[in-house]
């Protein structure tokens, strides 16, 4: 098997774990909060992430480089994780995705005013035909627009934001800064809410979202392989695989069945997408190609981003690689 054939078949197997983990959101959003299941998910993952993290031996301290933008992808990744979970506990899965799809259209261009990247005609169209997929999915006038809707736009928009930002700074901040980071906020911020809104969890439920640490950590190490096996214009565009996976387990599980006009936005969000994937690839297409950057997942704030990981680790093979100084005679 060749080598992007190989990343396409991990990364179709990693965002087949990845859905069955935003299965699980869903399950227990239908009784808990998504601040306790934040909390809990948080809570559980730390000693996963924290033996990942012994690994990186470079030398530093945890204080960022560039507060500032630290703090707002903190505070992103809090807002994107919350109203993530939030969606997924009282929208249909495959809805979810769609608009959550619209991910790499804003990234796109929100890399114009913080990466100063340049956007010419044939990517802008792309966007403008993702962003009417959008409003073909959220067909406003036609069906009433819930909290849910809403909370998935924020957590698209604030998942763009997160990721733009991981690529202005993510070459001079230390991996571990930006892994701990947005897991800490979430940690003391869903801890202070969590009062509020707590209600007791059986073992089972507890069980259950050890399960989604254990699956957010297995999909993020297969995603890991997947982009060091293959090329990431080959990898990236599985991720909407995860529509297929929606329609399935909503089927399933919740009875959910994606009418056609909801197929229709998906198809003209996920074409929009897969397009700027591919112009990204394109050398001279892009100066800082950054969907092809953000690693894809949209991230919560709850467990690893794979892209640290990765620089972390090229780090590493480098200077394993370096050559020994030669001893005086």
């Amino acid at each position: 098997m060749g080598s992007n054939a190989k990343g396409a078949l991990i990364a179709l197997i990693t965002f087949g774990i990845y859905s069955t983990h935003d299965v699980i959101v869903k399950f227990l959003g239908a009784d808990y909060s998504p601040v306790q299941i934040v909390f809990f998910s948080v809570l559980l993952s730390f000693p996963l992430v924290s033996l990942m993290l012994i690994r990186d031996t470079t030398a530093g301290n945890l204080r960022p480089i560039h507060p500032w933008w630290t703090a707002l992808r903190t505070v992103s990744a809090v807002i994107t994780g919350l109203c993530a979970f939030y969606a997924f506990s009282v929208l249909p899965l495959a809805q979810t995705y769609a608009i959550i799809f619209a991910q790499p259209l804003l990234i796109t261009v929100l890399a114009i005013p913080i990466l100063g990247e340049q956007v010419r005609l044939r990517r802008w169209m792309a966007v403008l035909v993702g962003l009417a997929g959008v409003i073909v999915v959220l067909r406003p006038g036609a069906t009433e627009l819930t909290l849910g809707h809403a909370a998935a736009l924020v957590a698209a928009v604030f998942g763009s934001l997160s990721s733009i930002i991981v690529r202005k700074i993510g070459q001079e901040e230390r991996s571990v800064v930006l892994l701990l980071y947005p897991m800490t906020a979430n940690f003391i911020i869903m801890g202070c809410a969590l009062p509020f809104v707590y209600h007791p969890m059986p073992i089972e439920h507890l069980g259950s979202v050890a399960l989604m640490a254990l699956l957010a950590l297995a999909g993020g190490a297969l995603l890991i392989t997947a982009y060091r096996s293959g090329e990431a214009v080959i990898v990236a565009p599985m991720q909407y695989s995860q529509l297929l996976w929606a329609t399935l387990y909503g089927a399933v599980f919740f009875d959910e069945y994606p009418d056609s006009v909801t197929l229709l936005g998906a198809v003209l969000i996920i074409g929009s997408g897969v397009y700027i994937v591919l112009r990204e690839g394109r050398a001279k297409s892009s100066e800082n190609t950054p969907v092809l950057r953000t690693r894809t997942r949209i991230e919560f704030g709850t467990t690893l981003r794979i892209g640290p990981v990765l620089r972390m680790m090229k780090r590493r093979e480098k200077g394993a690689n370096r050559p020994l100084p030669k001893s005086g005679a």
